[in-house]
């Protein structure tokens, strides 16, 4: 049996210069309107985020129910200048440059416009709607307004991610043939009596379940490295593992890509705890792999192999430690509102990831192939 070549890349470099470039400009100190509820997801985490970002000036908070003002008081401190029950009023009095909505799907449609129409920027807890109708009239509203609108899929600026999607770029594994991706959680969340009446286990207050709440991340890096959009979904949905909740906690697709490529995905509640992953690609000149919670792959998260090598070989980047998640999201976003960066996702970028999942819904109901548009 033949040894498999390994070499090491950290392959960052560039990554960490341009991001070290970008911080060397600073925008105007920006105020940021955190719009949620009760139960908003993630808020913790966007809370420390803004209190981690030095281009944060200020935050004021809209939450009708009071309860997550407490939360953000202990972790933003004095950035915090300004609690309201009502957004309308907080939107009037002010002003900020950009706000950060994070609610259950079914809400967050209608806070997302009155944002974009006091001219806010709006950076949106996934899926923000549960329909891709709706999120299509609130990008051309965006596009109306020259606003961005950019859903919280930070999995983009993981530096992984960046290296894979250059390398395709640069045409290391060629042509882009098949694509296989898998995201697994947790089945264990399901069993809770709280979740099962949450607004997460109920199809028209989230939209859908694990496919549009966790699967999307992956279906939008699908699209996203390889540079080629969904144009077909079949497949299918349900609830494999008998909760009492009206929203998937499997789904597995088909897809066809833009180029003639295909492409499965698997999405689902499955584990005791924790997350499996990966996204694998083929090409005309190699492949390569992403993968996430599995041994040494969390050190040396990307693997690839080139054919245009004179001598073909698998290599592999090292995990730099630099840091991701919410604070590197939240710091690209509000860069991009003061015009010092590109955003981490564009309201297209957002509109095609939810058309391929609610066509996938659709083909999963139906047992019929849709087409996107």
């Amino acid at each position: 049996m033949q040894r498999r070549k390994f070499t090491e890349v950290l392959g960052t470099g560039g990554l960490l210069a341009s991001f070290s470039q970008a911080q060397n400009k600073s925008p105007d100190a920006v105020k940021v309107g955190v719009v949620t509820h009760a139960g908003g997801p993630h808020l913790d985490l966007y809370f420390t985020a803004l209190a981690d970002t030095q281009d944060c000036s200020s935050v004021v908070l809209s939450d009708p129910s009071g309860k997550s003002f407490k939360s953000a008081r202990q972790i933003l401190g004095t950035k915090l200048i300004a609690t309201y029950s009502d957004l309308t009023e907080m939107l009037r009095s002010e002003k900020p440059q950009m706000t950060l909505v994070t609610m259950e799907a079914v809400s967050a449609t209608e806070a997302i416009r009155m944002c974009l129409d006091a001219n806010c920027h709006v950076l949106a807890e996934k899926p923000s709607c549960v329909n891709s109708a709706d999120f299509e009239l609130l990008t051309e509203k965006a596009h109306e307004k020259n606003l961005h609108l950019m859903l919280a899929l930070a999995n983009r600026l993981n530096p992984e991610i960046v290296e894979a999607r250059r390398l395709i770029r640069e045409g290391k594994i060629g042509q882009v043939y098949g694509l296989d991706a898998y995201l697994i959680a947790d089945q264990t969340r399901l069993g809770r009596t709280s979740y099962q009446k949450s607004w997460w286990a109920k199809k028209a207050r989230a939209g859908g379940g694990h496919l549009i709440w966790l699967g999307i991340h992956w279906l939008d890096l699908a699209m996203y490295i390889t540079g080629l959009q969904v144009t077909e979904v079949a497949g299918f949905t349900g609830v494999v593992g008998g909760q009492p909740i009206d929203t998937e906690d499997s789904a597995a697709i088909a897809m066809k890509f833009s180029n003639g490529a295909f492409g499965t995905m698997t999405s689902g509640y499955y584990l005791d705890r924790r997350y499996h992953s990966q996204i694998k690609i083929w090409g005309s000149a190699g492949w390569l792999e992403l993968q996430r919670w599995r041994g040494d792959m969390q050190e040396f998260p990307l693997e690839w192999y080139s054919t245009t090598e004179k001598e073909p070989k698998i290599h592999r980047f090292k995990n730099p430690g630099i840091p991701t998640g919410y604070t590197p999201l939240v710091k690209a976003a509000i860069r991009a509102s003061t015009g010092l960066g590109d955003p981490p996702l564009t309201a297209d970028d957002g509109l095609q990831v939810l058309k391929t999942i609610f066509s996938a819904y659709t083909a999963a109901e139906t047992g019929r192939t849709q087409q996107i548009t």
